[in-house]
């Protein structure tokens, strides 16, 4: 049987969606969608608009694969959300929101870096869940009811979160660690 997200035919790969906006920090969408991609996952950008284009802070640009209102809690294994100065623009869909709590409600690993903690937070999923983020949206965390750490990655359950591009490659791990059952 054949599966479709958006259109797009998927194969039997862990299926991963990565949010993006313009202004994502771009070591912080790639660096992730590469290493969750040479695991032989398939990784869908989806944004608010299908097939438009998306410039990262320093000029990378990705294109959604499909718009915020074709996301498929059911139809995907995971979730990525970058930094940078998209999240604050991706947290204001309503549809980005309860596509955020049906990933967390089905217990499937939600990956977030640096400012990418504003969309959780605007999902109102924090409550008491343990996270790192960049230290300049610690109070909005723990005023979500987020116990904050300064560490490079912290993993509270199917929420993987990380500070900043230095922590990448343990946070990129830890992803894909939580994605397929192993634990580090």
């Amino acid at each position: 049987m054949k599966c479709y997200l958006g259109g797009i035919e998927l194969n039997e790969a862990k299926r991963i969606i990565c949010l993006i906006d313009d202004e994502f920090e771009d070591l912080e969408l790639w660096y992730p969608v590469y290493r969750a991609r040479e695991e032989g996952a398939v990784v869908l950008y989806a944004g608010p608009e299908k097939g438009r284009k998306h410039i990262g802070k320093y000029g990378v640009p990705a294109v959604a694969d499909l718009s915020y209102e074709e996301l498929d809690a059911e139809r995907c294994d995971g979730l990525l959300v970058p930094g940078g100065w998209a999240p604050d623009k991706i947290r204001r869909s309503e549809r980005v929101q309860a596509f955020v709590r049906e990933i967390d409600a089905a217990g499937k690993p939600i990956g977030q870096i640096c400012h990418a903690g504003w969309v959780l937070i605007s999902a109102k999923i924090l409550q008491g869940r343990k996270v790192t983020s960049t230290p300049g949206i610690r109070d909005d965390m723990e005023n979500a009811g987020a116990v904050w750490f300064d560490e490079a990655v912290v993993v509270d359950g199917n929420l993987i979160s990380a500070r900043r591009p230095p922590d990448l490659p343990e946070y990129a791990k830890a992803f894909c660690d939580v994605l397929y059952g192993r634990r580090s």
